[in-house]
């Protein structure tokens, strides 16, 4: 949370995010996604990069699913969990 908040003391035009859960308690990673849709329904835009997909596609607007490099899905969050074989493949079963 601190690290949003530093991150924001700029009044960014866009907020970057690399990994924001990770190593976090599982109470902790669900505040920071309800801080970062928050941040969203405020009107900032946000980059996020997460390993953390399931928590991540519940919030997000547009994801990008890269694999070794490539784009194997780009779409709405909602769409990619609803879709089986991606699901399978990249969030598992």
């Amino acid at each position: 949370m601190l690290a949003i908040a530093r991150g924001l003391m700029s009044r960014p035009r866009v907020l970057l995010m690399d990994e924001p859960s990770l190593g976090l308690a599982p109470l902790v990673v669900k505040e920071i996604f309800r801080t970062v849709s928050n941040l969203y329904e405020m009107g900032l835009p946000i980059f996020l990069v997460e390993q953390n997909a399931n928590a991540v596609l519940k919030i997000s607007h547009r994801t990008y699913v890269l694999d070794t490099g490539k784009l194997v899905f780009g779409g709405k969050g909602a769409d990619l969990l609803g879709q089986e074989t991606l699901r399978k493949a990249y969030l598992g079963a």
